[in-house]
């Protein structure tokens, strides 16, 4: 049997008041409204008591009212055409921790490959009064499909192709290729080969370019890269034209490849032909998609874009354009990290 007050609905607190933290304060409404928004002038006691004694209450400050109080919603709008979310989660992710300290929301629109959309995301989120936007995609050689060249709120590109005179943030693809290049003259491999994805990317030629520098600084021959598409079948296929040859001589000891889907192929591949990694071809991938890299056996070593704190500094800078800081326009290349696990080997004894 049930009693009257196991039964009865349960009724939610009524938010905590800013009249009733200034009275547990000891200050006025005036007072404590200042402290909280940082505003005033009190002693620092003052200031702190009134907030320790918000967060013991458990006062939620009102966003509606602050919006109007400073002339800002306190929001900022991500567009990507990321379908997969491949490289906007993460970003997003980075963007997200910047600006959570602040106070700021970030909410997350898919335009996919469709202007009309958008266009529709854009108004919407104008109509939402966001503060600014974070443009990003999923190459950094094309734009999204709409315009926001125009807006009269700031726009910081990440990873995709940025409008003349904006902020555009992206990784340093060649410095990235050169980490992997120069990981396997440590380990004292010599014949290099480098597999990459289709040639109309920009990252494409970025990665090839440094490949060839940092082997023609150390004296060795650079060979023709492979081009092809970003997947593990063609990944195969390379395998077959790079040790498609009658004996080990010719054969690379080390691949470099232009993405974690094709170094997993190269892999798999090797393993068919009887070819051991990481003790006759050491395989280095780049993105580093963990699903990948650490599933693919052994696991791979692979060049990290740091996409996560590209969306923090792409969240800083817009955030610095929203309180009407001024920002250098350009593009700015943010470094790639190396994450070594067993594929590429050990260096020589």
């Amino acid at each position: 049997m049930v009693s009257d007050a196991e039964s009865a609905p349960v009724s939610a607190k009524p938010p905590v008041t800013l009249r009733e933290v200034a009275a547990a304060a000891g200050v006025s409404v005036a007072t404590a409204s200042k402290a909280l928004n940082g505003q005033g002038r009190m002693t620092a006691e003052t200031r702190e008591r009134i907030r320790e004694t918000a967060r013991r209450l458990g006062f939620r400050p009102n966003s509606l009212a602050q919006s109007l109080l400073r002339k800002r919603s306190f929001t900022v709008g991500l567009l990507t055409n990321d379908t997969y979310g491949r490289f906007s989660l993460p970003l997003m992710a980075g963007v997200s921790d910047a600006l959570v300290d602040k106070g700021v929301s970030v909410f997350l629109c898919n335009v996919e490959d469709d202007q009309r959309l958008g266009q529709l995301h854009v108004e919407a989120m104008l109509d939402k009064r966001v503060d600014g936007i974070v443009a990003t995609g999923k190459r950094i050689d094309r734009h999204l499909p709409v315009d926001l060249s125009n807006l009269r709120i700031p726009v910081v590109y990440a990873f995709t192709q940025p409008d003349p005179g904006a902020v555009g943030l992206v990784s340093d693809d060649a410095g990235g290729a050169r980490l992997a290049v120069e990981q396997f003259l440590r380990l004292g491999r010599r014949r290099i080969a480098h597999v990459s994805g289709p040639a109309s990317f920009a990252v494409v030629h970025a990665r090839a370019g440094a490949y060839r520098d940092v082997l023609t600084e150390n004296g060795l021959p650079a060979a023709e890269p492979l081009l092809g598409a970003w997947s593990e079948g063609w990944g195969h296929d390379a395998v077959a034209k790079l040790f498609g040859k009658a004996g080990r001589e010719g054969w690379p000891d080390a691949v470099f490849c232009g993405n974690d889907q094709i170094a997993r192929g190269v892999i798999d591949a090797l393993r068919e032909r009887g070819i051991s990694v990481p003790e006759d071809v050491g395989v280095i991938g780049f993105d580093n998609w963990e699903i990948v890299a650490e599933a693919t056996r052994p696991p791979l070593t692979s060049i990290d874009m740091n996409l996560a704190s590209l969306g923090r500094e792409a969240g800083l800078a817009l955030l610095s354009l929203v309180d009407g800081q001024p920002a250098a326009p350009g593009i700015r290349k943010l470094p790639c990290r190396l994450v070594v696990r067993q594929s590429c080997g050990s260096p020589p004894q």
